[in-house]
């Protein structure tokens, strides 16, 4: 592993960064790290990018299937998730998979549209509840915990033409939709999580044109999504720990992208501080504050953009006192998905480089990745780990130290089997996350993205972030383990993190005593 010294003085070579040091960067690192006892460890998958099947057995249609079926090279190499890794039919595999690596828990969604059809609760389709109840109890035959999301992306067709997450009723659909999976599976699975990045759902898909539905409203759907998708959250957690906590005693959740954001220089502190706000403490204030709502700076600089721009009201909806307290508190522990970091400055040239109104436009900031940041297939994903500390030390500080679950962590190539940068990235990030974990952040579970290489949403399959290569080409849709799969399920046998394991990749067993 380069110290992060090297790093961080080549960093510093181009720009000013204030990094606090770590355990992990005094150039101390032990090579074998031991997790607390008890420490859990998963991997993640989401129904569209893997099920398949998009129109069997009763399912209909989502916003994914109706976008890339009307626009299909929206997606870079033009493909869609129809068959993708087919676990529909190959959910056997799959959990032979978790098996070899010997995983404590499985972490995938639901799909809405497989479930209801219709999205309401009138019509259940029972050959969607069966695929899920084999998958679940084909895990559970071998002590493999589900850990399901409720919403990863994929809303039905139908209610986003009546608004979608922009729809207030949207909360009661949302409700009754998570009752309905709560009574089918509550008795089996004992970790929910209610919604997938709402960061990415809300700014990408209502704000800009980067997930479906891509309405590009920039600067007022993204919030009135917020709104709506925080009170719906609040709304699953509020029924779960009222009908059915008592009678299944499981636990649930909200998941959030978390990005660090890195002064560029000691002036840039306050502005790397509102941007960390906007982007994640958008959906962390209102649910782990002691407050609740939305983060103070957020609420001051939207009204005063919004009144200087002509509009009536705040672009950001307010939050009633009831609503405040509804969503305050909403989770028993924070999900954290962690990836990357940026940079972060504000001049007068930020004045005029965002559209008016916008989300980037109300921070007032600008962010970027140095060009000597090393990353992988995905443009956006740097190899950063000193900023997973920093992250998981201000949850700590911020918000009374939650439980956080890390639900994804995981690092993009082209393809191929070995993997040694993905190796590294794990490597790296785990022993930050370790740092924190001895400084007294709460972190009991590491989630990999991903079990095997999937649809990987707008890239479609050019970017693999599987642990399992997957051959497209075969009818089977053949998973093959890359060495870094060699590497997790080692980590787990072992519980430990030894920088100088190096495994047989020859051939992947199954340790018949899990």
């Amino acid at each position: 592993m380069v110290p992060y010294s090297v790093i961080f003085t080549l960093i510093l070579l181009t720009s000013y960064v204030s990094v606090s040091t770590s355990k992990a960067s005094d150039g101390m690192r032990h090579d074998v790290r031991h997790f607390p006892d008890g420490f859990l460890f998963g991997t993640a998958t989401a129904s569209y990018q893997i099920e398949g099947a998009w129109n069997e057995d009763g399912k209909s249609e989502n916003i994914w299937d109706h976008m890339t079926h009307e626009n299909p090279c929206v997606i870079d190499d033009c493909s869609n998730g129809d068959i993708a890794d087919d676990s529909y039919h190959q959910y056997k595999r799959d959990v032979e998979m978790m098996r070899e690596l010997g995983l404590h828990y499985y972490r995938f969604s639901l799909s809405w549209s497989r479930i209801l059809p219709t999205s309401f609760p009138d019509k259940i389709n029972e050959a969607g509840v069966a695929y899920y109840n084999n998958l679940i109890n084909e895990m559970l035959k071998y002590n493999i915990e589900p850990m399901v999301t409720l919403y990863h992306w994929d809303l039905p067709q139908k209610l986003q033409e009546l608004g979608g997450w922009a729809n207030p009723h949207i909360v009661d659909w949302f409700g009754d939709y998570a009752r309905i999976a709560f009574e089918l599976f509550g008795d089996r699975v004992k970790y929910w999580i209610t919604m997938n990045e709402p960061r990415e759902v809300c700014y990408q898909g209502y704000g800009y044109t980067t997930k479906a539905p891509r309405l590009n409203i920039h600067g007022i759907a993204e919030y009135m999504c917020a709104k709506n998708l925080l009170v719906a959250h609040a709304k699953a957690y509020h029924i779960y720990d009222e009908e059915y906590r008592a009678l299944y005693g499981g636990t649930i959740g909200i998941t959030l992208s978390i990005t660090w954001h890195e002064p560029e220089s000691e002036d840039d502190a306050q502005a790397a501080e509102d941007e960390n706000q906007f982007e994640w403490g958008i959906y962390v204030h209102p649910v782990f504050s002691v407050t609740g709502d939305f983060p103070p700076v957020m609420k001051e600089k939207i009204a005063a953009k919004s009144a200087a721009q002509g509009f009536a009201r705040s672009r950001l909806p307010e939050f009633t006192a009831e609503e405040i307290e509804y969503v305050r508190g909403s989770s028993d522990f924070l999900g954290m998905n962690y990836y990357t970091a940026y940079l972060v400055y504000r001049n007068e040239s930020v004045y005029s480089a965002h559209a008016v109104p916008s989300f980037y436009d109300d921070m007032d900031c600008v962010r970027y990745q140095p060009a000597n940041w090393e990353g992988g297939a995905s443009k956006w994903l740097k190899k950063v780990s000193w900023s997973f500390y920093k992250s998981l030390m201000k949850i700590k500080e911020d918000y009374n130290n939650p439980i956080v679950y890390i639900t994804e962590n995981g690092y993009s190539t082209t393809g191929g089997l070995d993997d040694d940068d993905r190796i590294l990235y794990i490597r790296e990030y785990i022993d930050a996350m370790l740092d924190a974990i001895e400084d007294g952040a709460n972190v009991q579970a590491y989630t990999a993205w991903s079990l095997m290489d999937n649809f990987e949403w707008m890239q479609g399959y050019t970017e693999r972030f599987g642990l399992y290569e997957v051959d497209y080409q075969s009818p089977e849709r053949t998973r093959t383990p890359r060495k870094s799969a060699f590497i997790f399920k080692e980590m787990v046998r072992s519980h430990a993190l030894d920088w100088h394991y190096e495994p047989d990749t020859t051939v992947m067993t199954i340790d018949e005593g899990h």
